[in-house]
């Protein structure tokens, strides 16, 4: 934060020392009108800087809730290929591994969703995918088919783990810290900068300003509305973990 202040002053400083040396040496010519050649300046790069800013602001989100997706989808299909591949373990093995893998889906869809809405992962989703690892991992087998069943439903259960890995990275995401104050700030600004060039609009020269500061504040809002990935207009739904659930239906009923 003292460095955004500094860097601020900074660039502050450059304008009045400037300005200051313009004026001891006689040179240039005093601009007060609000359509000068120094309000036109500052207001083609206040807007240049707002629009920079909200690109990030939607961009940012935009992309990483597209990777939440796609993660999602990656964890959902680990945990259907861990369920095809039980069927080749050894005596009731296949049974218990499927009903850990179905419980640990219908965990996510039911009860850990609703928790990412609000930033964080459901602690028992951890437990549960740890137990089923365990329990794989205590199967014994007798010759090498059992062998590479186990070790690929292993796999499996590791890609699993780290798909939900890097889901509670997502659901832990926000835009970079200040982002959505400086859109806010550079919105503001932008709207009242007519005001503050000496400009004093009326009649209908205020409906453009007036649309312009409306869809700003949308915008701005909008920059706020999808900043989490699991909430808001851009919100990454459990789709891919409902469409599990219902490939192990197809896939082995009820076993």
């Amino acid at each position: 934060m003292v460095a955004y202040a500094l860097a601020i002053a900074a660039a502050v400083g450059v304008v009045a020392l400037t300005a200051l040396v313009y004026r001891m040496t006689g040179r240039g010519e005093d601009d007060r009108q609000p359509d000068g050649p120094s309000a036109g300046h500052a207001g083609a790069m206040l807007s240049a800087l707002f629009l920079l800013v909200f690109a990030i602001a939607v961009i940012v989100p935009w992309t990483t809730a597209d990777a939440a997706r796609q993660n999602a989808q990656a964890e959902s299909q680990a945990a259907v290929d861990a369920y095809w591949a039980a069927a080749a373990l050894p005596g009731t093995a296949p049974g218990l591994v499927r009903a850990g893998l179905r419980d640990y889906v219908t965990f996510v869809v039911g009860d850990e969703w609703p928790a990412m809405e609000q930033g964080r992962m459901h602690p028992v989703g951890t437990e549960r995918l740890d137990a089923l690892r365990a329990r794989v991992a205590a199967i014994a087998t007798d010759d090498d088919a059992a062998k590479d069943a186990k070790d690929a439903v292993l796999d499996h259960v590791a890609a699993v783990s780290a798909a939900r890995s890097q889901r509670a990275a997502d659901a832990a995401s926000t835009p970079p810290p200040g982002l959505l104050l400086l859109t806010i700030l550079t919105g503001i600004v932008v709207i009242v900068f007519p005001f503050l060039a000496g400009a004093r609009p009326r009649g209908m020269a205020l409906a453009p300003l007036v649309a312009m500061a409306a869809l700003l504040g949308f915008g701005t809002y909008l920059t706020w509305d999808i900043s989490h990935v699991f909430a808001g207009p851009l919100a990454v739904g459990p789709d891919a973990f409902k469409a599990a659930l219902q490939e192990f239906a197809r896939i082995g009923g009820g076993v």
